[in-house]
């Protein structure tokens, strides 16, 4: 996603005035965008669409404690499962915009997709 944005990112926890600290999977060093990404291949079981939704959540709660508000995007490596969270026609993807959470996809080398397919497999064996 660095690459697509532009700006370097790197996980990085951030602490909330309260002394709640949440882990990012990337947030660039002026704390103006954060993202949390996903690798799955293919489409979301429903728990996976949970997790997803969940990474939403904190997002925005995250961005709602910070001075100003970030860019925040959830990163799929796959169209089919981001799909779920794109169309207008369901309410996760309606409630996203809504909160202003962007759905990006950033594209995978073959190889990298090939590897993530087979831990997946493995997973579900």
């Amino acid at each position: 996603m660095s690459n697509e944005l532009g700006i370097a990112l790197r996980p990085q926890p951030i602490e909330t005035s309260t002394g709640v600290r949440v882990e990012v999977d990337g947030v660039d060093d002026a704390c103006t965008v954060l993202v949390e990404a996903w690798a799955h291949q293919g489409p979301p079981k429903a728990a996976q669409r949970h997790k997803v939704l969940a990474d939403a959540f904190k997002l925005s709660w995250i961005a709602s404690t910070l001075p100003a508000r970030p860019r925040l995007i959830l990163c799929f490596s796959d169209e089919v499962a981001a799909k779920p969270f794109q169309t207008g026609r369901s309410w996760a993807a309606a409630a996203l915009r809504d909160q202003r959470i962007e759905v990006l996809v950033a594209e995978l080398p073959d190889a990298t997709r090939a590897g993530i397919v087979q831990a997946q497999r493995r997973q579900y064996r």
